[in-house]
């Protein structure tokens, strides 16, 4: 291949290869020359300039494969644009030529498309240097598209709009006559065809003025019919058409005089309703739409209704986040105007319901969420709260107004629940979105957002009560704080309305919901709101008989809170267990007789109430087991069991009662099936052995005689399948930013996806990963989706011989049915019997005898040869799971066998393409299935297959089964990579590239020969050398791929490529790439790729290469900007912000979870690399994204006295220096991507501390600084990392707060012993002391929560502690801020905030306690540090006095701070040094402990506790130490024995029964208990010290027992008494051995 790199072909050696290395060499030569003609001087160019031409044209007759010619047709233009142009007519003349001709063979067609390819390249370049040639050319072109096939209107199009592209405005003459052309390829039956005219179109827009003027209407219509039957990739071409088509057409100047008669301005309210005619009518003419719509039958297809949802998305994108805030108000109307009683045809029934409200949702969280920043967010969440409160008066008139004539009928109200449903959806969302940030929305009392949404608990309609509760948890997830309140006041409104049905379910719902949202909720809710709940849960059940209207409302609800309830985890369940057992008890009759009796007795109604009764008790059972297993003992499964054969009985039983009762039946007695399958799928097994018949009889009717129609194949399948094998069918199953709505487009026309309404029980549960709001399936389809996992279960579990009848009757059933109703009955039981297959592979089971796997064959390769597609791919993983449990060598050699005799004889796709995945699947599970006869036999009938040319969908399912067995043979496929590699590479410079999904399969062929290949890539042998080139050339191929997916796949073989051979890829291309596919605006939505998949890919890719070459990596991104190319227009100035600020923003805007993570890595790399050579930039950019949105007023809000007001106006001054600003890169980053980038300053911090004691240097520093202005060091950044600090602590967002302190603390920490240089004597962080007060204020507020204070406390003592301030009025700040602190803590358990758990409570107060201690330990050890100096000095001379005298007033100055409340700090730290000694008290001892719980904390929270005392406990023991030894154990409190700050519990009373306490203990009993509790815990710790026992905790406990030994009276103690001499002696040789060589002096 090295001959081919020459600027002229090598005519030579080309003429000496074989066929296809011809093709190989051309196309390498090709890439070579692309690289090489720009950089070549136009002399050189000049010179060869005519035999280059010749060589290229020449190769146009050579039937160029599509990479290829694109490749001829670049470097043509190229060469033309830098040498001399008085060639390019002839070539011109010569490709119009090739197209005119009348050849029309096959062979011919790659000739004619590459003369087309040119034509394009050479005008997209060269653009009106080419004179007035082109019209004829056009002209040619357009002509040749009448005869031409979709291959040739694939490329004439593209073409197309690169000549429209080169010549700009020149080309008005043939703007009518390409787009007449395009407008029929726009609904061209070739999905290809329509995505490159949308793309010629976009680019005709640009300059044909008629577009989005005059024939405006028929570009609409154009769009909406070109929608229908649409795939995934045309919707997204033809909406980004339609919306920027639109958007020019609202945003167009005054147009010039030529234009102006037939010109006319469009408004607002016209886009929209061309939009909302499409949405609401489809393609076809208005009249035709009424017609269908008075006949009762919907006109819109939903693809048509999909596309334009993403139309409406583009159209927002493309005018920009402002215009949204200018005209949300507008937009908001028109939007939620579609789903209102205005349209009812478009919201005839459910199911329409459903899919119209899913695309409003996306419509309205793609635009208000993705684009709007903070602010407008809250202004947006205002807007939608008036139109709730609107559509509320609406109902409440209706539903009020007793004059019948002036009444709005039942219709109108529950048509505006859709309104309601997406308005309360998207306020949720925003609400959960902003997090606390949305404080001052909620504490808005003219908006009354809580006001608004829980009025609309009461709605009629059961959805708006249900999404109106789970906006209520969207609430609670944000604001923790309002999880109690909101929880009070719908238990209390639940409570007094509960003779109204509406409340008693809406309500019921909200708490239900609340209590969902509890686990999301670090700081919880107080321990007794379980008590509560379950009492009215209770009340709800009992009372549900004594009023019929509303018993069934009443009996849900009861069920619902408890179900709900379990979610709180076992902590809070224990002490309710009882109770609902015995409710679990009551609900079903206690015995088949019962059961009889209840059958004879009744109507409907009582069976309706009965079943909605079982059913939630059912799913109350299932939650407790799910939520509280640790409370699963054995005692408890067998309370739990009784009731569970009843259960069945019913099940049982449910055919004959819903025969007798009636249609109203139906619904609950299907919801029953579901919720007992669901429960005895998470119970054990052998809980219910006893009923496996009766249970697996009713499943498989469930199976085999459905209740319903709906193929449910693509919700029941994908979880059975491999992901790697959804691949194969197309972009709906995979991950995209559109997946919730192009979800529903996968499920037919009869259901358009969940919904909540469909299960109120999932408002509690977690939802599923990428959702926003739980979406049940309906209950006929759920059942079926339970009875197929609980089917799995049992039949892994039942006799071999059952198996065996069960099978028999599964395939009896499959033969009795034809038609549709077959493969919907083949689909539930390969989904059934694919899960048993996993059980038994899990649990290592077998199958059964020949009989049995004979049987289980039949039914699967039945499926294999089915026309679902995804049936196929789940029948395949199926079969290779079926010998993966059979585990028979001779058996899977058969299964191979049969799929090669398939397959040898078969023509037809179905069969071929099933087979061809099953040999594939079954290398899966079976690695290499032995012998290389095998292996041959399988790769040579998959590379017949995979040249099938006639059958694209045979060939990619034949190149996925082919990757597959190359990634799992293992060492015996490397005989056949050559062969592949070429088989490969052959292919993707022949097959067209409409053709996507083979180019997606041959991607993932690529992809795993290199994984094959492995470090043996880096070899220099020349068949390496050949095989690495080969694969370079593959992925060079695949980037060049028009489809999003294939270039995804090229970026993970370049990955891979890197990994191990990075010294052979090109890294600055690989960047530029990545670049451009990231940062590039020209593609759709925020700043890149509209595709997920390419993104994540490019974002992978970054990171692996960032952890090796970061700085070249930034450079080349750099670079690759100030190169300015035309094609590539970055939407950010990564000139200033560098890649890393690129990230930063794409961070900022990215939804996607998974890749917001990926981003952070990259960046994190990036950090660890880069951060100390570029510290200025990395600390500028987390100063933009910090700053960007900071807000100032929280600290004018703040309570300050006289004496802090010169504080505040100096912090003012300084973190406002430089907000006056007009520009920040960052534009309102959200308080997410705010947290990391204050993560990002204490990892700079962190990284700075490795490199070198300069950056904590302040004189250092600025000694080499003035030696080199190039090197840069942290310490001369202080002002900026002390103004991050301030501004994340002081925000409105409580995450960010936590970060801004913890960055304060560090910052604190590191640079508190830097000397000032200017003066002597101080330290350079005493300037910030004005900030760093400023900055903790807030964080003492009363409304602070727990973890927030408590962290300020750690800064407090940090801070105090330091020694910065030594001027006593100035500490006092800070110091007042833990006094008001221990004011609170004094107040006892009584006075804390009911808003968190308790032992949120216990938190703050060991925090305060704990900072306080710091605080005394460093008091008290200065003045013992000056003492000794000043003795030393005394010695010496005694001139020190003086300066002495100075020194030592602060020490004892912040001494005499902590001696004043010393008296009640000293009785808290025993308080809480008992506490933690109880709760290190092994489990045997749990009896033993108070039954109300410590001083600190209560008995039900004792677990969430712990943890906090442990995080403090040392530095309290210390400080006990020193305060006991400070009065030399004499100081005795006279209270002491007889009221210590009224706790139930205190150091002196421990373990003691009141009755037999003394009123009044001596000093000598009381110095003797506490001398033992310090004792005691420091030899519980040091005796067993914990592996991962922090260093502080051991150095603070030796010194406490050091200190303690200093005084007389406890070493008289101690030596005088065996009993404490020999654990001493053993705690420190234990502790000697767990401390590491590096911390030995401390221990000494």
């Amino acid at each position: 291949m090295e001959l081919a790199h020459s600027l002229l072909l090598n005519e030579e050696a080309y003429n000496q290869l074989g066929g296809f290395q011809k093709a190989e060499f051309i196309f390498e030569w090709l890439q070579f020359l692309e690289k090489l003609l720009p950089v070549t001087s136009r002399a050189d160019i000049r010179e060869n300039q005519k035999k280059l031409v010749e060589q290229l044209t020449s190769l146009l007759n050579n039937s160029p494969g599509p990479p290829t010619r694109r490749l001829v047709a670049k470097n043509l233009a190229v060469l033309y644009s830098t040498g001399d142009t008085f060639s390019v007519y002839q070539t011109i003349d010569k490709c119009n030529e090739l197209i005119r001709s009348k050849d029309d063979s096959p062979s011919y067609l790659p000739t004619k498309l590459a003369a087309v390819v040119c034509l394009g390249y050479l005008y997209k370049k060269l653009g009106r240097i080419l004179g007035n040639s082109f019209t004829d050319t056009v002209g040619n072109v357009l002509k040749a598209m009448k005869n031409a096939e979709s291959q040739g209107r694939y490329e004439i199009m593209l073409s197309l709009q690169n000549i429209l592209k080169g010549l700009g405005a020149a080309a008005i003459p043939c703007h009518r006559d390409i787009y007449k052309a395009a407008r029929s390829c726009l609904t061209d039956r070739s999905m290809a065809v329509r995505c490159a005219a949308a793309k010629c179109l976009l680019e005709l827009q640009n300059e044909a003025v008629f577009m989005w003027s005059t024939d405006l209407d028929s570009v609409v219509t154009l769009c909406f019919k070109s929608f229908e039957g649409s795939n995934y990739d045309v919707r997204l071409a033809v909406s980004k058409l339609l919306g920027t088509v639109l958007a020019r057409a609202l945003t167009s100047k005054q147009p010039t005089a030529s234009t102006r008669h037939n010109f006319r301005r469009i408004s607002l309210e016209e886009v929209m309703e061309l939009l909302g005619t499409g949405f609401l009518r489809g393609s076809c003419g208005f009249l035709r739409a009424s017609g269908d719509m008075l006949k009762g039958t919907s006109s819109v297809s939903r693809d048509v209704r999909v596309g334009v949802t993403q139309a409406y998305v583009v159209f927002v994108s493309t005018l920009g986040a402002q215009w949204l805030e200018r005209n949300f108000s507008a937009f908001l109307s028109h939007i939620l105007d579609l789903v209102s009683q205005s349209h009812p045809k478009a919201i005839q029934n459910q199911m329409d319901a459903i899919g119209c409200r899913r695309c409003v949702s996306f419509i309205l969280r793609a635009t208000v969420g993705g684009l709007l920043g903070e602010k407008a967010q809250i202004t947006a969440a205002k807007e939608i709260c008036q139109a709730i409160w609107k559509l509320k008066k609406v109902v409440d008139a209706a539903m009020s107004d007793s004059n019948l004539e002036t009444r709005i009928s039942t219709t109108d109200v529950t048509a505006s629940q859709h309104v309601l449903v997406c308005a309360l959806q998207e306020l949720g969302s925003l609400i959960h979105g902003l997090g606390t940030t949305a404080a001052p929305l909620l504490q808005d009392s003219s908006t009354g957002v809580l006001e608004a949404v829980i009025s609309v608990i009461l709605h009629p309609s059961i959805s708006v009560r249900l999404t109106a509760a789970w906006c209520l948890r969207c609430v609670a997830v944000a604001l923790p704080a309002y999880v109690s309140l909101l929880l009070d006041r719908c238990i209390e409104r639940l409570s007094v309305l509960k003779s109204s049905p509406e409340a008693v379910t809406g309500y019921s719902f909200a708490v239900a919901a609340l209590l969902g949202a509890v686990k999301h909720c670090p700081l919880g809710i107080p321990h007794g709101k379980g008590k509560v709940i379950m009492t009215v849960a209770e009340d709800l059940l009992c009372s549900a008989s004594q009023n019929s209207r509303i018993s069934l409302q009443r009996t849900q609800a009861g069920w619902l809170l408890i179900a709900a309830l379990m979610t709180l985890g076992p902590a809070v369940v224990q002490h309710h267990l009882p109770r609902m057992l015995l409710l679990w008890k009551c609900i079903f009759p206690s015995s088949p007789k019962d059961l009889e009796t209840e059958k004879t007795r009744g109507d409907s109604f009582t069976w309706q109430v009965t079943l909605e009764g079982r059913a939630g008790a059912l799913c109350a059972i299932k939650s407790f087991v799910s939520h509280c297993a640790g409370l699963l003992t054995d005692e408890v499964v067998q309370r739990l069991l009784p009731p569970l054969p009843s259960a069945v009985d019913l099940l049982t039983q449910l055919s004959s009662i819903y025969k007798s009762y009636g249609n109203s039946l139906k619904t609950p007695s299907t919801v029953y099936r579901h919720k007992l399958y669901e429960l005895l799928a998470v119970l054990p097994p052998k809980t219910y052995e006893g009923s496996f018949c009766a249970v697996l009889k009713e499943l498989v009717t469930d199976l085999t005689v459905p209740d319903s129609q709906i193929d449910a194949s693509t919700f029941l399948l994908p979880p059975l399948c491999h992901e790697n094998d959804l691949l194969l069918l197309g972009p709906l199953l995979q991950e995209t930013d559109h997946r919730f709505i192009e979800e529903q487009l996968l499920l037919g026309n009869s259901i358009a996806g969940g919904s909540l309404e469909y299960d109120p029980y999932s408002i509690y549960e977690k939802v599923a990963k990428g959702d926003s709001v739980p979406k049940p399936l309906p209950p006929v389809l759920s059942v079926i989706s339970a009875a197929t996992r609980l089917f799995g279960v049992i039949f892994s579990h039942v006799a071999e011989s059952h198996r065996l009848q069960v099978l028999e009757q599964l395939l009896n059933s499959i033969k009795q049915t034809k038609g549709s109703r077959q493969q919907i009955v083949q689909l539930n039981v390969v989904s059934a019997f694919s899960t048993s297959l996993k059980h038994l592979a899990n649990c290592k089971g077998s199958l059964g005898p020949e009989e049995v796997r004979r049987s289980a064959l039949t039914l699967v390769m039945g499926a294999l040869e089915s026309n679902n597609p995804l049936l196929r791919c789940a029948a395949a993983e199926c079969l290779a799971r079926l010998a993966q449990v059979v585990s028979d060598s001779a058996f899977t050699a058969g299964l191979a066998q049969v799929s090669f005799d398939k397959l040898k004889c078969a023509r037809d796709v179905v069969s071929r393409t099933g087979h061809s995945l099953a040999l594939g699947c079954l290398y899966r599970y079976l690695g290499g299935i032995g012998s290389t006869q095998h292996l041959n036999a399988c790769v040579g009938i998959l590379y017949t297959l995979s040249q099938d040319s006639t059958s694209p969908d045979v060939q990619a399912w034949a190149l996925h089964s082919l990757s597959l067995i190359v990634d799992l043979a293992g060492p015996l496929y490397h005989v056949h990579v050559e062969p592949t590699l070429s088989l490969v590479l052959m292919l993707l410079l022949t097959v067209p590239p409409a053709y996507a999904e083979v180019h997606q399969s041959l991607g993932r062929c690529l992809n795993a020969l290199i994984t094959t290949l492995g470090p043996e890539l880096q070899g220099s042998s020349m068949t390496v050398s050949a095989l690495r080139t080969s694969c370079l050339l593959g992925c060079a191929v695949m980037q060049d791929n028009p489809d999003c997916l294939v270039q995804a796949q090229a970026i993970a073989c370049l990955q891979q490529l890197h990994m191990f051979a990075p010294r052979h890829v090109n890294l600055s291309s690989l960047v530029s790439c990545l670049c451009e596919i990231l940062l590039d605006n020209s593609v759709l939505v925020n700043l890149c790729s509209s595709y997920l998949l390419l993104r994540r890919a490019v974002v992978a890719c970054l990171r692996q290469l960032v952890q090796r070459e970061a700085a070249e990596v930034s450079e080349y991104a750099v670079a690759l900007v100030k190169e300015s190319r035309e094609d590539f227009t970055p939407d950010v100035n990564i000139r200033e912000i560098g890649l890393e600020g690129a990230l930063l923003g794409l961070l900022d805007k990215e939804l996607d979870q998974r890749l917001c993570q990926d981003i952070k890595e990259t960046l994190t790399h990036m950090l660890t690399s880069m951060a100390v050579e570029k510290l200025s930039f990395w600390l500028k950019l987390c100063k933009d994204v910090l700053a960007a949105s900071a807000d100032f007023n929280t600290v004018a809000s703040l309570d300050t006295t006289q004496e802090e007001e010169t504080a505040k106006v100096d912090d003012a001054s300084v973190l406002t220096s430089d907000s006056d600003e007009r520009f920040h890169p960052f534009s309102n980053p959200r308080w997410p991507t705010r947290v990391f980038a204050a993560e990002c300053v204490c990892k700079i911090i962190s990284q700075c501390e490795n490199a070198g004691s300069a950056h904590f240097d302040i004189t250092l520093a600025q000694e080499r600084k003035q030696r080199d202005s190039r090197d840069d060091f942290l310490v001369l950044h202080l002002a900026d990392l002390i103004r991050m600090a301030f501004m994340a602590a002081t925000d409105h967002s409580d995450q960010l707060r936590l970060s801004g302190l913890q960055t304060l603390l560090i910052v604190v920490r590191k640079f508190a012993a830097v000397p000032e240089p200017e003066f002597p004597g101080h330290v350079i962080l005493e300037q910030y002391q004005a900030n760093v007060g400023a900055a903790l204020r807030p964080a003492f507020a009363p409304e602070t929560p727990p973890d927030v204070t408590a962290k300020a406390c750690q800064v407090c003592s940090a801070w105090i502690a330091s020694g910065v301030v030594s001027d006593l009025n100035d500490l006092r700040r800070v110091h007042q801020l833990l006094v008001s602190s221990l004011v609170k803590v004094q107040a006892g358990k009584e006075a804390q905030s009911q808003q968190y758990n308790e032992s949120t409570s216990t938190m703050e107060i060991l925090a305060v306690l704990k900072a306080w201690a710091e605080v005394y330990i460093v008091a008290v050890e200065k003045q013992k540090n000056q003492s000794d100096a000043h003795i030393h000095c005394l010695k010496t001379a005694n001139s020190a006095e003086e300066s002495y005298r100075d020194v030592t007033s602060s020490a004892s100055g912040l001494l005499d701070l902590v001696q004043m409340d010393l008296g009640t700090l000293s009785k808290l730290w025993l308080a809480a040094l008992q506490d933690f000694a109880l709760l290190t008290l092994p489990s045997e001892y749990a009896s033993q402990l108070p039954a109300e719980g410590g001083t600190f904390y209560t008995a039900e929270t004792i677990e969430n506790a712990r943890p906090h005392y442990y995080n403090s406990w040392a530095l309290i023991l210390y400080a006990t130490a020193l305060w006991l030894t400070s009065t030399g154990f004499i100081v005795v409190d006279p209270d002491e024995g007889v009221n210590n700050l009224s706790r139930p519990v205190t150091p002196t009373t421990m373990c003691q029964d009141s009755s037999t306490r003394p009123l009044v203990k001596s000093p000598e009993d009381v110095n003797t208990d506490r001398f033992h509790l310090i004792l005691g815990v420091s030899v519980e710790f040091l005796c067993s010290p914990r592996s991962d026992a922090a260093m502080e905790n051991i150095i603070a406990c030796l010194r406490a027992l050091q200190t303690l030994f200093d005084v007389p009276w406890p070493r008289s103690k101690i030596g005088g008494d065996q009993l404490y001499t020999i654990p001493c002696a053993m705690q420190l040789s234990n502790t000697a051995k767990v401390i590491k060589p590096v911390d030995m002096p401390k221990f000494c």
